[in-house]
């Protein structure tokens, strides 16, 4: 894969302010109602980390089958900071995605889209770069409000996402949605929503659709839980 704007790659050594400066001309950039055409190759992106280094898995799907697989790892020059993650994360994820040879139809991560404080999660920064589809999710809901209650999902059921006063999206716009990926056959067990937000040119319905589409018979989409284990397994090798 190609990068399209360059301006955009994470710079670790920029101050906060300019990050969060940065952030806001990428959420200015991206497009968050536009609907894919086409979204059968699907690659889930996800990133570990050890001894100060992220590892980071791109795995391309298509029909259930794992098409391809690239991973990289880089060195981790700051610490976690809530809603900067893409200047941790975002340089070792565009060098697994730099060495894909296939075009995939949208990218799925583990992270955030538009339900960030500056529209800008790890989600959008990507799909910016490379002029992508993209995806977030996340199993905790970073910000935004449930425009109604999210405890005892059925399975398939979706809830609408409100920003709030935390965002810079105009309060009570659906950026995104609560999705009941899978249920306990057992009243007794109970499986949290995933929390699923357009990264760039998806909207938020129809992002939600795709990633419960991706979804087999685990929480997470399959190439998100695919790209998962391949980071877990790296990290359990370097620790061994």
């Amino acid at each position: 894969m190609e990068v399209r704007r360059p301006k955009f790659v994470p710079d670790s050594a920029l101050s906060r302010n300019e990050m969060k400066g940065l952030q806001r001309e990428i959420a200015a950039t991206a497009t968050f109602g536009t609907e894919v055409s086409s979204c059968k190759t699907v690659c889930g992106i996800d990133q570990a980390f050890f001894d100060e280094q992220a590892i980071s898995a791109a795995i391309a799907m298509q029909d259930g089958e794992i098409i391809e697989q690239q991973t990289a790892v880089e060195p981790v020059n700051i610490p976690y900071i809530p809603g900067l993650l893409a200047f941790r994360e975002g340089n070792p994820v565009i060098s697994a995605l730099k060495k894909l040879t296939i075009s995939p139809d949208c990218l799925l991560f583990d992270g955030s889209g538009r339900i960030h404080f500056r529209e800008a999660g790890l989600a959008t920064h990507i799909g910016v770069i490379f002029d992508i589809p993209t995806i977030g999710v996340t199993k905790n809901l970073l910000c935004g409000t449930p425009k109604q209650s999210v405890d005892n999902l059925s399975s398939g059921e979706m809830v609408p996402i409100e920003a709030d006063g935390d965002m810079s999206a105009d309060t009570g716009d659906i950026v995104g949605y609560a999705v009941q990926t899978r249920t306990f056959d057992s009243s007794s067990r109970h499986i949290n929503p995933v929390y699923v937000s357009p990264g760039h040119k998806t909207g938020a319905r129809q992002a939600a659709t795709i990633a419960l589409d991706a979804c087999r018979q685990y929480k997470l989409p399959e190439p998100v839980r695919q790209a998962d284990s391949a980071v877990s397994s790296i990290a359990a090798e370097r620790r061994d």
